[in-house]
């Protein structure tokens, strides 16, 4: 790999702001959240004490395709991420817009996971016992809140996502402080680490990899980042570094939670959790009051990366409205709070029917939602990793990064290979994913007949404004 940072001055209408330190923090608070603080049960529960793997797999698939995400990020800092990588580099707008609609869907998937995840906490905070039925209710109307916090146009700016991150971060290292802790006291079981104990019907790769379909759900945000390029000091210059930091920080994190959950809780107990490193803080330090505590700081996470989730989402709906390419009702705006009143409403009613579907369809609603949100990610970079290639004919003037070919191939091969029904992921997923990729034909296909029989171009013309 390698980067040169001279000449790399873009003009911009946005304020440049974050300089390294911001950017860092701002990928890691991206990454962290209610990947690992939900779903590390239901890794262990694929391969046993051996959890750390999947996540430590997860990592590498991730570093591969943020090589690719560095590359065209500081070849074109404009916000805008796959979608305007994937219009420069195939030119299809039906192309672009499924792309599009993929990462809008995973915002709501991923929102809908972290709502399932906050009732699970709420309800273990308040010591109540609730079923599926009234954990799903909740769920529903904490979404109904973030709905009404997104309509009054409260953003999440720097300073509180910076804030919001370092008490995501104060939880894991409390996890992991507390796994040190007992493992040093002799009352963990450090043997379980290295123990695999997969399903019967799979080999260990299979259920590694069905593990880390999962796991990379917990990797998914570093993407992200790449909107803020246009507000970034020299992003040829600081992007790399930062991303790459970031992105080692947190797989670290997740590599010792994942050791300290393992080594504390049985597996099984971990598998049957929705609130597992709740579980873990209680098992390490049962005399000490932080595992009542605990349950509350994953709700801020969790519920961080919810109100994040969708406000990504309803922007690139609207953004899709304004650009033509589904109905411009959904680009409405309210005069008053200046906010895209009818895509926010419409994401949430998408996801409100999510949350009810997965919670009577399958009895593992948070896997399910958030193996969705991974597998139309891993979509979405399996593609990113080819454009990086094809945009290869495409010089610009600046220096920018340039990740290795081989690099960029093995992502694309690692992403698609996860995509697929070969890496063990349950078909439940696949259905969800369907159903909403489905709903974004229902939206555009008619548009487009519509368009077209009145003579109209029908494409996207500016990529950078879907969000």
């Amino acid at each position: 790999m390698s980067t040169d940072t001279a000449g790399s001055s873009q003009s911009t209408e946005l304020r440049r702001v974050m300089g390294p330190k911001l950017l860092l923090l701002f990928i890691i608070g991206d990454i962290l959240g209610t990947g690992v603080y939900a779903l590390t049960g239901q890794v262990a529960a694929e391969v046993g004490g051996a959890a750390w793997l999947p996540f430590l797999v997860a990592f590498v698939v991730a570093l591969l395709t943020a090589f690719s995400y560095l590359e065209l990020v500081t070849k074109y800092p404009q916000a805008a991420g796959a979608a305007l990588y994937v219009h420069k580099a195939f030119a299809v707008h039906f192309f672009t817009f499924i792309v599009a609609f993929a990462v809008m869907s995973s915002g709501i998937t991923s929102a809908s996971t972290a709502s399932r995840a906050f009732a699970s906490n709420l309800a273990l905070g308040l010591g109540w016992e609730a079923s599926s039925t009234v954990i799903m209710l909740m769920a529903i109307g904490f979404m109904a809140l973030v709905m009404a916090i997104n309509l009054r146009g409260v953003s999440e700016s720097v300073k509180t996502n910076v804030v919001l991150t370092l008490i995501e971060l104060t939880g894991l290292v409390l996890v992991i402080l507390v796994g040190i802790w007992a493992i040093s006291g002799g009352d963990a079981d450090f043997s379980r680490v290295v123990a695999f104990d997969t399903p019967e019907d799979k080999s260990i790769f299979l259920a590694v990899t069905t593990a880390t379909s999962l796991a990379f759900f917990a990797m998914v945000g570093f993407e992200d980042s790449v909107n803020m390029a246009e507000e970034c000091k020299d992003p040829p210059g600081i992007f790399p570094k930062m991303m790459l930091t970031g992105l080692g920080v947190t797989g670290l994190i997740y590599v010792l939670v994942s050791i300290c959950a393992v080594a504390l809780v049985p597996v099984g107990e971990l598998a049957a959790s929705d609130t597992p490193l709740t579980l873990v803080v209680e098992r390490g330090a049962p005399d000490v009051p932080i595992g009542d505590i605990f349950p509350f700081i994953s709700m801020v996470a969790v519920a961080n990366s919810a109100l994040i989730n969708m406000m990504m989402a309803s922007r690139l709906l609207y953004g899709m409205g304004k650009q033509g390419v589904i109905p411009r009702s959904l680009s409405k705006v309210h005069p008053r709070t200046r906010t895209p009143w009818v895509s926010i409403l419409f994401t949430t009613a998408l996801a409100f029917a999510l949350i009810a579907y997965v919670s009577y369809a399958s009895e593992d609603a948070i896997a399910v939602l958030g193996g969705t949100t991974a597998l139309l990610l891993l979509g979405v970079f399996a593609v990113v990793n080819v454009a990086v290639l094809v945009l290869r004919r495409d010089p610009v003037e600046h220096d920018h990064f340039r990740t290795n070919t081989v690099v960029a191939v093995l992502g694309a091969l690692a992403c698609l290979y996860l995509v697929t029904p070969l890496s063990g992921r349950a078909g439940e997923q696949y259905q969800v994913a369907g159903l909403l990729l489905l709903v974004g034909l229902a939206l555009s296909v008619p548009v487009y007949l519509a368009r077209r029989s009145r003579g109209e171009d029908v494409k996207i013309d500016k990529p950078d404004e879907m969000v």
